[in-house]
């Protein structure tokens, strides 16, 4: 009998949610080859008290999930592309980026229907630096604050009165079934969201040429081409945790049909750096690049060295 195709996911119950839904769509392919799950509780998962840029990055919710491939006890990893880093490991490629979800950010709140109703003082809980820069720029009388755990986790804080609201991604609410707890999903015109954001990649050894090839079946070629250049501006300026980064690529009527945007912020907002150009589907990267160096020219690279001095305090 053919061993199982096996997946290795975080424990998280988002995580799991994902793993699931991919779980499904590969039994479809392989089928009577069963597709089993190997969850696993990662170091992003164990560190809740302290700021991912402070201990790692989002390299620590992937790192096990990869030595679990490389051992042989997984033949795949399913991650939400924003948490991968830019540069894999030697030895490891994402075979697949699927259909992305709404990219937009969700505001959720027991009490108030939009970010506009919050009054000044309100405690807005987000684990993205680059939502509490964009977004305290246009409200600078709430007060942004930290929240870490997975998204369950998050929503027993609010509902305990911890925060009055929280930002949050649409996509992983509507995976979690939790999709009525939005009360607002904020434009992308005033919350860029982070490269990658809704979509879900598929990683898997790069000598597996068997398991690649099964997995690049899922693969949504639109959606991969808005994600490679989405990623590559984040990976020009270094971008990672500690760097409030923006990067969104849409589809739009013209000769250069893939449209870029992104921004580069200090912490608190006050500095906001934008960039936008178009480009052709089949040079994503280029288009990448060139959005990465405009912001650069218009002083992205000040910003960033601010923000190191900053961390290495």
């Amino acid at each position: 009998m053919t061993e199982p195709l096996i997946i290795a996911t975080r424990e998280s119950p988002l995580a799991m949610a994902q793993a699931v839904f991919v779980q499904a769509r590969l039994t479809s392919l392989v089928s009577p080859r069963a597709v089993s799950l190997a969850p696993m509780t990662t170091r992003g998962d164990q560190i809740l008290d302290r700021a991912l840029a402070k201990v790692g990055g989002k390299g620590l919710f992937v790192k096990e999930l990869e030595v679990a491939m490389s051992e042989g006890r997984a033949h795949l990893a399913v991650h939400s592309l924003k948490d991968v880093p830019m540069q894999l490991p030697r030895g490891f490629t994402l075979a697949a980026i699927l259909e992305r979800e709404d990219p937009r950010d969700a505001f959720v709140s027991p009490r108030y229907a939009s970010l506009a109703e919050l009054p000044a003082g309100a405690r807005v809980g987000t684990s993205s630096l680059r939502r509490a820069a964009v977004l305290k720029r246009r409200h600078p009388a709430l007060d942004f604050q930290p929240v870490r755990g997975n998204v369950n986790t998050r929503l027993a804080k609010l509902d305990r009165g911890e925060f009055d609201a929280l930002i949050l991604a649409a996509a992983g609410l509507v995976r979690l079934g939790l999709g009525e707890r939005i009360r607002e999903r904020l434009p992308i015109e005033i919350s860029l969201p982070a490269p990658g954001q809704a979509a879900l990649g598929i990683e898997v050894r790069s000598d597996d040429e068997a398991t690649a090839e099964i997995v690049s079946e899922l693969d949504h070629t639109p959606t991969a081409i808005c994600c490679l250049a989405e990623r590559e501006v984040s990976r020009r300026l270094g971008g990672s945790c500690e760097l409030p980064i923006a990067a969104y690529a849409d589809w739009v009527e013209g000769e250069r049909p893939l449209r870029l945007r992104a921004f580069v912020a200090n912490l608190d907002g006050s500095t906001l750096i934008e960039a936008e150009a178009l480009g052709t589907p089949d040079t994503p990267e280029a288009l990448g690049a060139e959005v990465a160096d405009l912001l650069l020219t218009r002083g992205a690279d000040r910003v960033i060295r601010e923000l190191s001095t900053h961390d290495a305090r």
